[in-house]
């Protein structure tokens, strides 16, 4: 059972060239990302037909790519903004399930005090 609790989820908005694997992927992280590969996080990358995703993390022990290909159907990827986008983790649920991130926005938190 795969198990991903990462600290933080970067999405690299521009399409990548899906022959690179894990040490392609992990270099564009450190330099075009400027992000710390080793750090507790989840790296997300799309092909240029938005028809994939690759993940790469590092588990402690060794990195991990994971692959995902849709048949069908294309993953809707933000068009503006910055090159690379911290994710929560429900954006990166919509993105995996095929919604746009870019124009779902989930209700403001609240916080109280009290109730009366």
């Amino acid at each position: 059972m795969l198990r991903l609790h990462p600290a933080a989820i970067y999405l690299h908005r521009e399409p990548v060239d899906f022959r690179q694997s894990i040490n392609g992927l992990t270099a564009l992280v450190q330099n075009s990302m400027s992000l710390d590969v080793f750090a507790p996080s989840l790296f997300v990358f799309g092909n240029r037909r938005r028809t994939a995703i690759k993940m790469v993390f590092w588990d402690r022990t060794g990195f991990c790519l994971v692959y995902k290909r849709l048949e069908r159907d294309r993953f809707k990827w933000p068009r503006r903004g910055d090159s690379v986008w911290q994710l929560t983790a429900e954006q990166f649920d919509w993105l995996w399930r095929g919604l746009d991130i870019s124009r779902l926005t989930p209700h403001a938190e609240k916080y109280f005090t009290s109730v009366a």
